[in-house]
């Protein structure tokens, strides 16, 4: 624990850069040994960055891992690699002087855990917000269902969570406005959706936040797919369909 608040305070203080390289680990693949259990040791990246594999076969980048950044080891692997949790899934991680792990208690591990349930769910709603850009400047159809040929406000946000988060929707935006959480818009997120109308019961478009004060969403025949401030009109209601 020492030597991983030690890394991250001197990532915030920037004075980490040159001297990375010069950063041993502070307890060796090797001394994990036999007796290694899940939950008990962390690996925290010492180099200004360091490629996590999906897998051990193909090693294709599942998550490029900055200095500072912690993961909870959840199995020793062969030839020198240990697998890690990371976001939402696993990945691969080779040891070597850019990464040291080390035996850590509950406490901090608990700490890490929660850490890497957060970071899950910031990386899915931005994972959706990306899937969801790529389709603007795409065409406005009336009744579309697909953005790759034209859809409407509800169908872009219906493809979109199912497409890009697995999320059912309703088709109409009044129906989509029943499902979820409603939330405030100090609480919105990117991925939550914001309805506008001129009350609740009278619901005529829905968009998607993407942060930063913006929303994208199919917005007119002349327009097509765009983004916008979240308050170009006053939204009616805001909800959090992904939990």
């Amino acid at each position: 624990a020492y030597m991983r608040d030690i890394i991250k305070t001197l990532l915030k203080t920037g004075t980490l850069c040159g001297m990375l390289m010069t950063v041993s680990p502070f307890t060796a693949l090797a001394s994990i040994g036999p007796g290694f259990t899940a939950g008990t040791y962390a690996a925290t990246i010492t180099a200004e960055s360091v490629d996590i594999s999906k897998d051990l076969d193909s090693q294709e980048v599942l998550l490029t891992a900055e200095a500072g950044s912690t993961y909870e080891v959840l199995e020793e692997m062969e030839n020198g690699w240990v697998k890690v949790r990371v976001n939402d899934t696993e990945g691969y991680l080779p040891v070597s002087e850019n990464v040291q792990v080390e035996e850590v208690d509950e406490e901090e591990m608990a700490q890490i855990q929660e850490e890497a349930v957060e970071s899950s769910e910031s990386y899915r709603r931005q994972n959706l917000v990306d899937f969801a850009l790529q389709f603007v400047g795409g065409r406005y159809m009336y009744g579309g269902t697909d953005p790759h040929v034209g859809v409407d406000c509800s169908g872009f946000t219906r493809y979109v969570l199912q497409n890009g988060a697995g999320v059912p929707m309703s088709r109409s935006s009044r129906g989509q406005a029943a499902q979820g959480v409603q939330v405030s818009a100090d609480q919105m997120q990117p991925g939550d959706l914001l309805f506008y109308g001129g009350s609740v019961s009278s619901i005529d478009h829905v968009a998607m936040y993407i942060g930063n004060g913006q929303v994208v969403h199919a917005s007119t025949e002349r327009t097509g797919i765009k983004i916008s401030p979240w308050n170009y009109r006053n939204p009616v209601k805001i909800t959090n369909v992904l939990g």
